[in-house]
């Protein structure tokens, strides 16, 4: 396996399967962190947009759901900078 087949192979098992309803949450919480939000605000405000997909996260779990936001946000770069096929 290459470079790139390994890097899509632990992206997916990092990210799993989501349905198109949680890639659009997942996209505006990204999209909110981007511009400047921190992870409670951008939660919040996808959660308005989306409230069917809504995250109540509690305190002492929101270092490591920003860390899986933020690897969401490279990982769309990666995969926008790059040629790859899925």
């Amino acid at each position: 396996m290459d470079f790139i087949q390994n890097y899509l192979a632990r992206a997916k098992e990092i990210i799993g399967d989501r349905t198109p309803e949680e890639i659009k949450y997942d996209n505006e919480v990204v999209r909110w962190l981007q511009r400047g939000k921190n992870i409670k605000k951008a939660i919040a405000k996808a959660n308005e947009k989306y409230p069917s997909d809504a995250l109540n996260p509690q305190e002492k779990t929101l270092a490591d759901i920003q860390a899986h936001y933020e690897y969401l946000a490279q990982h769309e770069e990666i995969m926008r900078k790059q040629p790859i096929t899925k």
